[in-house]
């Protein structure tokens, strides 16, 4: 049975949205091509994920346990981090559609920090804000029947990615299959299934903004409670998504240095080029600039010149 939502026009503007950034960012090989980049948005993502569970370490920590140094902090900050680091290696390995590897990515990221990692609860659980009771889970015995129902739908083909991962997030998190780790999972999850598309979420660190505005994001899991289908979580996730590239886009473009626009643009051309194509694919550097990194390129051998000045023709090496 396909999970109850409603198509919105604020979800139909958000879609067109992201479609248009994805293609920006493909576009430009800007992540592929910048693993400085990668490393840091990985950084922010376990930061953030982990910071919204409660957890005290700082990205500079985290950025010095990924390199293997010694940091001080509570041991199971650590531990969390440590977990963390592991799952997002495995990542390429484990298929969204197959609910023995969610298990499994539940069992690494919770190992050492729960009774029983990667299996489901065998306890019913409310969800308490303050002192009053917010949300009432689904007994334990429905779960292995939900939890095989809602990877069913994820093998629906005719449904958007975009709109199946966001469902799949909030069904899980009213399903509450585990006694800990279900926000965890729901945000690793969504990632998950936006990768198989999209490989740019491996990268985008979009729960750096539901980390900055969590009462919104509690919010939209209640209303969507409130309201018996998810739409409201869909819509909210989706513009954290479109937030999430716009700023990704900005500080990419931004950041990019003379060997990353070389680089790229080598990697993307076959063919010969004029300087006109090359600021093409970099619109906001200048002549000069274009001219300076054509000049670096010449000099490390990684093309030819042809002609003179304005009418110079180059080729890749």
């Amino acid at each position: 049975m396909k999970p109850p939502y409603q198509i919105t026009s604020k979800i139909l503007h958000l879609i067109s949205n992201i479609s248009q950034k994805i293609g920006e960012v493909n576009a430009n090989y800007l992540i592929k091509n910048n693993p400085q980049l990668r490393k840091q948005n990985q950084i922010k993502t376990i930061h953030s994920s982990l910071s919204i569970e409660g957890n005290t370490l700082s990205e500079d920590q985290i950025t010095s346990i990924l390199e293997n140094k010694r940091v001080l902090g509570p041991e199971k900050d650590i531990k969390e981090v440590l977990n963390a680091l592991k799952v997002y290696q495995e990542l390429d390995r484990l298929k969204f559609n197959i609910e023995k590897d969610y298990l499994k990515a539940h069992k690494t990221l919770m190992n050492g920090l729960v009774e029983n990692p990667g299996k489901y609860r065998t306890k019913g659980v409310g969800i308490l804000k303050g002192s009053k009771v917010e949300h009432i889970a689904p007994p334990s015995e429905n779960i292995p029947y939900l939890m095989k129902e809602l990877f069913y739908y994820l093998k629906d083909n005719s449904e958007l990615s975009l709109i199946k991962s966001c469902v799949f997030h909030y069904e899980m998190e009213f399903i509450h299959p585990f006694m800990d780790g279900n926000g965890r999972m729901g945000r690793l999850w969504q990632t998950l299934i936006l990768m198989n598309e999209f490989p740019v979420f491996e990268f985008l660190p979009f729960e750096t903004l539901i980390s900055k505005n969590q009462p919104q994001y509690y919010h939209a899991l209640s209303q969507s409670d409130k309201e018996g289908h998810s739409t409201k979580f869909i819509e909210y996730m989706l513009e954290i998504i479109d937030k999430s590239l716009s700023e990704l886009l900005a500080n990419t473009i931004r950041k990019l240095t003379q060997n990353d626009r070389i680089s790229i643009f080598l990697e993307s051309t076959e063919k010969e080029f004029s300087r006109k194509d090359y600021m093409k694919k970099f619109s906001e550097i200048s002549s000069a600039t274009a001219s300076r990194d054509l000049k670096t390129a010449l000099e490390k051998g990684y093309i030819e010149k042809f002609g003179d000045k304005n009418v110079s023709i180059y080729r890749k090496l």
